[in-house]
């Protein structure tokens, strides 16, 4: 079991923030996470959270995953103290970290999120993986399940997917793990890549534009200047900056600022 001081981390906050969706409450309060072929219980308390999990796979899993060696409060203290708007949604989100996510899971899981609310997304990712993916046995005797790979679901027929209501989703996905398992794109070769090539070859896979794209960067290639830009940013973008977001003082964290954003914007009832 590893402890996890809660300084600019939250697992509550991060599994509402629209990065994360195979990270779900349990009704004791904890949490289950399934990432890759790993899964892993958390539990948050107030001033820390457990991590059930070995030191062994913290070190060569976990700790790169929920990027606990960079240091977000100094991203916080770039923000220009003239911009309320962006301190206040800062504060807020302030435990939200950007997750180093499994790029051929984030490909399928922003082309299936087009058009799609958060608990739907969820249902679908979960089907997928219990349909097609690996079969995942805790310590507590639950059952999870990997994220099917491109090979597997290269295999299966559109009707198929179809039938899992993927809708018109359905020729994306089949197209992109087609393209992805016939060596179309070299998804290994996505990491070195500078963030405007990464975006441009993953806008060559079926179902993928520049706010999926984004995404893509961002939440698993780790592109930090990755700005998805939704209705909530774009509204966010508008009203307070005028359409034009301030990139240039934001270089390196343009994504941590997204974030930001996002949350406080998704979030305002809480507020």
């Amino acid at each position: 079991m590893i402890t996890i001081e809660n300084h600019c981390f939250s697992i509550p906050q991060i599994c509402r923030s629209g990065q994360c969706f195979r990270l779900d409450e349990r009704e004791d309060g904890a949490y289950d996470l399934v990432a890759s072929d790993h899964y892993l219980r958390l539990e948050p308390a107030q001033d820390n959270t457990l991590l059930y999990c070995t030191q062994e796979e913290y070190e060569t899993f976990w700790k790169s995953y929920f990027d606990l060696e960079t240091d977000y409060e100094a991203f916080q203290n770039r923000i220009d103290e003239h911009d309320t708007y962006l301190r206040s949604a800062a504060e807020f989100g302030r435990g939200i970290r950007i997750l180093r996510q499994d790029v051929w899971e984030m490909i399928l899981t922003f082309i299936i999120s087009q058009q799609n609310n958060i608990p739907r997304i969820k249902g679908l990712i979960r089907a997928l993986s219990e349909k097609y993916g690996n079969q995942i046995e805790t310590e507590e005797g639950k059952t999870f399940y990997a994220f099917p790979d491109a090979l597997c679901l290269a295999a299966v027929s559109e009707e198929e997917l179809r039938q899992m209501k993927l809708g018109y989703r359905s020729r994306y996905i089949l197209n992109t793990a087609r393209s992805v398992a016939s060596g179309g794109i070299d998804l290994a070769a996505l990491p070195a890549l500078e963030y405007a090539k990464a975006r441009e070859e993953l806008m060559k896979l079926s179902g993928v534009g520049g706010k999926v794209a984004d995404c893509i960067c961002l939440f698993a290639l780790h592109q930090m200047d990755a700005f998805p830009v939704d209705t909530h940013i774009k509204k966010v973008v508008d009203s307070k900056y005028g359409g034009k977001f301030p990139f240039k003082r934001y270089t390196g964290c343009a994504g941590v600022m997204q974030q930001y954003i996002f949350y406080y914007d998704l979030k305002g009832e809480d507020r």
